[in-house]
């Protein structure tokens, strides 16, 4: 059982970054108790063993409008270190579930708020998502070529970097410090927030002069030669990212470039887009497959651009199992790998409302009392 063994966490359901967040604690040994909407659909309409963000989670489903539901959520809430929600700012004190009322009845509690905007500022009640975020911190216009449209990246930076791992982070935090002091406390979690943070290493080179706000006009957006992605001879992808000066003479001496004048070039900002040329001219004189023979496991800082199926056949992966097979479909491994008390996926994705016997027994609800939630439409 992984690290976080012991820790009872709450997840009202959602989508994007909440649902991560919450995966990411159950694959590090947290018990998860994820609320459903009553008569609630997966996103996407996917199916229970396809919605990935629900392995190892248990499930009720409970129709939070409904008089009474706001008390079952605070039974729960009872013996949860944490909690979950990603609901606009006011929602939850709506449902009679703010924090207020969650945190008299459990002290120790620490309530993770996760929104794209965070809890105040002008933009905090408006609808959005990953890629808004991301356009938001500044991000997204470094992504791209200089006379492009900026390039949308697939929703992981925001909803998952910017917003899920610094929850997940917060929570344990707030956690480890509720068990000291006994005082639980409320996370604002932002998704712009995180994104920014992010960016923290681009923003000391802006401080520097390094960085100028142009798309790919810098030495790590794709404006040096030797620091981006090329096509090959059968029209796939490969990435060069040789930063340092001794990896990038050993990309010179192994693409038979060396001796050509390009030794002392690689920080000739005026001369990039030419060099560029002439390294896009030079990959496409192979496949990437040769490329791969030839650079790949180097110190020229080389890997093929994968697609996702290839990207769980290659060898890397295979050896160090980063991608598991788990009721039938495969998915990524938890991570990172812990010596002592190693993650693994608990248990396959939950249905809907799965286990809302069980949790409502452990919660201290009788068989009748049951009963009558369910005949009341409270609970599924």
């Amino acid at each position: 059982m992984g690290p976080l063994q012991g820790l009872r966490i709450v997840e009202l359901a959602g989508i994007g970054p909440g649902p991560f967040c919450g995966m990411l604690l159950a694959d590090l040994g947290a018990e998860v108790v994820l609320i459903d909407r009553k008569g609630g659909s997966l996103p996407f309409g996917a199916g229970p063993r396809h919605d990935l963000t629900r392995r190892g989670k248990r499930s009720i489903a409970i129709d939070l409008k409904q008089p009474g539901a706001a008390e079952v959520v605070l039974r729960l809430v009872e013996r949860a270190d944490g909690l979950i929600e990603g609901f606009r700012p006011g929602v939850m004190e709506r449902l009679g579930l703010g924090p207020a009322v969650c945190l008299a009845r459990n002290p120790r509690l620490v309530f993770g708020r996760l929104t794209g905007w965070g809890q105040h500022g002008p933009l905090a009640n408006a609808a959005g998502h990953d890629l808004n975020y991301v356009a938001l911190s500044g991000i997204l216009n470094h992504g791209g070529h200089r006379e492009s449209a900026p390039s949308i990246p697939p929703t992981v930076v925001g909803d998952i970097g910017g917003g899920a791992m610094f929850m997940a982070l917060g929570l344990v935090s707030g956690i480890l410090r509720a068990r000291e002091t006994g005082q639980g406390q409320v996370i604002d979690g932002a998704i712009t927030d995180g994104c920014a943070v992010m960016s923290m290493l681009i923003q000391g080179l802006r401080a520097q002069r390094l960085w100028v706000d142009r798309r790919q006009s810098n030495a790590l957006d794709g404006g040096a030669h030797w620091y981006d992605c090329y096509q090959c001879a059968d029209g796939e992808w490969i990435s060069v990212g040789a930063l340092e000066p001794q990896f990038y003479q050993l990309l010179l001496q192994k693409c038979g470039l060396s001796g050509q004048g390009l030794e002392q070039a690689q920080f000739d900002v005026a001369n990039w887009p030419k060099l560029k040329d002439r390294f896009a001219e030079l990959f496409r004189t192979r496949t990437r497959a040769e490329w791969c023979e030839l650079l790949e496991g180097t110190d020229v800082c080389f890997a093929p651009v994968l697609s996702f199926a290839e990207a769980q056949a290659h060898p890397h992966n295979r050896a160090r199992g980063t991608y598991v097979e788990v009721g039938g479909v495969t998915q990524p491994a938890p991570a990172p790998r812990f010596s002592a008390t190693p993650a693994e996926v608990q248990a396959p994705p939950v249905g809907i409302a799965a286990n809302t016997t069980e949790l409502l027994l452990a919660a201290g609800y009788t068989d009748e009392e049951i009963a009558a939630l369910s005949a009341t439409g409270v609970v599924q």
